[in-house]
């Protein structure tokens, strides 16, 4: 009895084996229709279609091949799966590791590529060449300033009767040093009454010593004047219409006081919106960017020092481009006469940080 049980159930283990078996050859075995359909396809197509669709995949195959983990395509690759794409009807389905779209997306890459080098070089071809003193002062100013852009070369460059466009400066940009990691854009537009505006905002700054320190700065919407003091911004009955500033508990009574004495109507912004203080919140990054990120501060002394010719050069030197790179201080034009011939003379400002450029008389 129990040798006819074990020979039953050996006997239907088999079976059961076997069935499995045959499962998942079937589930395996790839099917026979759309690849005789497929082949009796491929008998009318032209041989140079057959060839293209079968470098195509090859060349997907190599892709996987060379990769680790995930399929990465070089410019070259992208460029070579485009045009073989282009010669076989059916591309489509002969995409294995890519997608249509992204196919697409290379060859609308690869047209604009084309054409901005074509246009770049017709451009070329018609601009007149730039003097070689033009040049050498360019890179000279791109070397020296570490922290201009484009913009503000071609800010002093106009100042020094040079007029050369913003992209030819940026050609010689990045032959003189690498580019720069791009920053915050933003552009500061002027309202109506931006003559009778002022902004006031405080600075935190940190010495040494780890002692926190509080710039204070006026500034003008309307020419961009700097002053450090509400008081040394309105002598001789000087003062705007209206002041804006932000709800900080810094500024207190007493400003409050000075403010109501002179005349000047205070317009407090909203919390947590910078944008409606943004020329003075761009002068106070203005002033870490170009000035206090690079300076270490050894106390209250030195930070009045540093501040006043920091304002000194940013109201006397420095071009703005709100102002179609002129400067607050800009002299009277009967007074003021543009000197286009002789030497170029610099000065440095803040122990080279900065550098003024002017003719030499």
């Amino acid at each position: 009895m129990p040798a006819s049980l074990l020979h039953r159930l050996i006997t239907v283990s088999r079976a059961a084996l076997r069935g499995l078996r045959r499962r998942i050859l079937a589930a395996m075995r790839p099917d026979i229709a759309p690849l005789a359909v497929g082949t009796l396809i491929d008998l009318t197509r032209s041989k140079p279609a057959l060839v293209a669709e079968n470098a195509l995949l090859r060349h997907q195959l190599a892709i996987l091949h060379r990769s680790v983990k995930r399929p990465r395509c070089r410019p070259a690759d992208r460029a070579l799966v485009v045009l073989l794409a282009s010669r076989v009807r059916a591309w489509r389905s002969a995409l294995l590791i890519i997608q249509p779209d992204t196919l697409l997306r290379w060859h609308r890459q690869l047209f604009r590529g084309y054409w901005r080098r074509r246009s770049g070089a017709a451009a070329l071809a018609h601009r007149p060449p730039l003097a070689p003193e033009a040049v050498a002062l360019i890179r000279e100013l791109a070397r020296a300033n570490r922290l201009w852009g484009a913009e503000r070369i071609r800010g002093e460059l106009l100042k020094l009767d040079i007029r050369v466009a913003k992209s030819t400066i940026q050609r010689y940009l990045r032959q003189a040093r690498p580019p720069r990691r791009a920053g915050q854009l933003w552009a500061t537009f002027l309202r109506n009454h931006a003559q009778d505006i002022w902004a006031c905002d405080f600075l935190p700054v940190t010495d040494l010593l780890f002692r926190p320190l509080f710039a204070f700065v006026v500034i003008a919407l309307g020419s961009r004047r700097v002053a450090q003091q509400l008081r040394e911004a309105t002598p001789f009955g000087q003062r705007p219409r209206f002041l804006i500033r932000d709800n900080d508990s810094k500024f207190g009574l007493a400003f409050a006081r000075v403010a109501a004495g002179t005349g000047i109507v205070e317009l407090r912004t909203a919390y947590r919106a910078p944008r409606q203080n943004a020329v003075c919140e761009r002068f106070l990054g203005s002033l870490r960017r170009e000035c206090l990120n690079h300076v270490l501060i050894l106390g209250e002394a030195h930070l009045r020092r540093v501040l006043r010719e920091y304002v000194r050069y940013f109201n006397h030197d420095r071009p703005h481009q709100g102002l179609a790179q002129r400067v607050p201080d800009l002299p009277d034009a009967g007074s003021f006469r543009m000197v286009s011939g002789g030497r170029v003379k610099v000065s440095p400002i803040l122990g080279g940080l900065h550098h003024v450029y002017a003719r030499a008389a």
